[in-house]
């Protein structure tokens, strides 16, 4: 007899359907408040506090009035967490910074009360564009990899981590890439400009991710998972190397997952795609749909450069590998904002970006989400080959200052109030310039963030159950809302 059967019929015994038996605690706004924090356009407001809301009975809303509703009683994903990348350009920059600027930016990202709470990394395996220079952990031809040393990282990367381990409290939760195999692993023999992973090399290749794991982690830098291939469709000036979803799906299941769990890490979350949303559902149906290669990956990473081509961010894409794989995990491995200009540092725009995506793709199912650099220079780098970036903080190293983006205080409203072990909980908004989500934290809080890409301000009702908030949304402004 098997366990759903056993279940079924022990709660048919006690009267109960599974469905309630799992249906939540009945949440109810009555004689609640609301705290209120926003980020604005044209203000001062950055993470602002603002005064309470108090609920009161409200009655069934008309179509003319404006509403954002909650439902804690249904309950979707488990949140992850939020964070950054930890790269050789952040840390290089970092090193560059006075020691109170030092400071300063470590209690801005890691602080859960003086700043915004990261828990989530990504870092590399070896170089990728955001280094001063390419380079790899092995000698060329060392096929038995006997000379494989992160000696490269001991200088900048590896101290700005454990730092910044230390400010999270010790709870950060990292994972790692790789942008390219070493070149003399590849058709092109070049770690830049594409190519594919040699076949005879498939499997040092896989004891090479094995290596880094277990020497990061030797010198106290737990990983939490890998992801298999940074873009592996995309063949960049920079590290790259190409999978197709044939290839990663075989790669997987008959190298890298069978060599994790020889070397003891089968526990280690394995990530598949890491690349565009575009692509999202076809990489992940390729991977998925083989049991073999499924039964080593814990999810699916995207990022959201997809709007290259003309189009917008593709949400609907994520939804669908939700839909199709419930039991598959969503993760946004990487995003920024392209070709830096400091002249633009201010821009509304690179903020709401963050708003907009961050919105979308947790409603879509993803379970947590990763900006790319947690710091850049003045330049928009330091980068190898010229693709300068924007960062939510950037350094003047000159000046010896941090300048906060606007998408430092967006990405801010959801990190900072909602925390690892959150679940999402039902939103709706009646307006498509009000966008929503929501999630109840560990501790029974609630954290509703609600963004107004609109030029006009919105007045609108937080609505739950019969109970109603007013309040307003400025224009191109950020808000959340917590109730305990």
């Amino acid at each position: 007899m098997s366990n759903n059967l056993l279940s079924f019929l022990l709660l048919s015994t006690l009267g109960l359907s599974s469905a309630a038996a799992q249906k939540p605690t009945p949440y109810s706004a009555a004689g609640k408040t609301a705290r209120v924090f926003t980020t604005a356009a044209n203000t001062s407001q950055r993470l602002a506090a603002g005064d309470a809301l108090t609920f009161a009975p409200a009655a069934q809303p008309l179509e003319t009035q404006v509403c954002v509703f909650v439902d804690p009683g249904h309950s979707f994903q488990t949140m992850l967490g939020i964070g950054g990348a930890l790269t050789d350009a952040s840390a290089e920059t970092f090193a560059k910074l006075p020691k109170p600027q030092q400071q300063e930016f470590l209690k801005a990202y890691y602080s859960p009360t003086t700043g915004i709470g990261y828990t989530l990394g990504r870092t590399s395996i070896h170089s990728s564009d955001f280094s001063t220079e390419s380079y790899t952990y092995v000698a060329d031809k060392d096929e038995a990899l006997k000379t494989f040393s992160v000696k490269h990282d001991e200088q900048f990367r590896i101290p700005f981590i454990k730092q910044v381990m230390a400010a999270a409290g010790g709870k950060l939760t990292l994972y790692v890439a790789p942008w390219s195999p070493p070149a003399w692993m590849k058709d092109n023999n070049d770690l830049l400009h594409g190519g594919k992973l040699l076949a005879k090399y498939r499997q040092t290749w896989a004891d090479y991710y094995v290596k880094f794991i277990k020497t990061y982690e030797q010198m106290g830098i737990p990983i939490w998972g890998l992801s298999v291939q940074n873009e592996p469709m995309a063949i960049q000036r920079w590290e790259s190397c190409i999978f197709t979803g044939e290839e990663e799906r075989d790669f997987i299941k008959g190298y890298l997952g069978p060599t994790l769990a020889k070397g003891g890490l089968g526990s280690k979350k394995l990530i598949a795609w890491d690349h565009n949303r575009d692509l999202v559902y076809q990489r992940a149906s390729t991977v998925l749909d083989d049991p073999a290669a499924a039964k080593y990956v814990w999810g699916i990473g995207y990022h959201w450069y997809e709007t290259w081509t003309g189009s917008g961010m593709l949400f609907d894409n994520v939804k669908r590998v939700h839909e199709a794989y419930p039991n598959t995990n969503l993760l946004f491995t990487e995003g920024c904002k392209e070709k830096f200009d400091m002249a633009k540092v201010e821009d509304w725009a690179l903020g709401e970006k963050y708003g907009m995506s961050m919105i979308g793709d947790f409603n879509a199912g993803t379970v947590g989400w990763t900006d790319w650099n947690v710091l850049l220079d003045e330049n928009g780098g330091p980068n190898h080959v010229g693709n300068f970036c924007f960062a939510p903080i950037i350094a003047d190293t000159k000046a010896g200052k941090l300048i906060y983006t606007n998408a430092y205080y967006y990405i801010g409203h959801f990190s900072k109030f909602i925390r690892p072990g959150a679940k999402r909980i039902a939103t709706a908004s009646n307006r498509d310039w009000l966008q929503t989500t929501a999630f109840r934290n560990p501790d029974g809080s609630l954290a509703v963030v609600v963004l107004n890409s609109g030029d006009k301000p919105q007045e609108f009702q937080l609505w739950m159950a019969g109970q109603g908030a007013k309040t307003t949304a400025a224009p191109h402004s950020i808000m959340t809302l917590v109730m305990n």
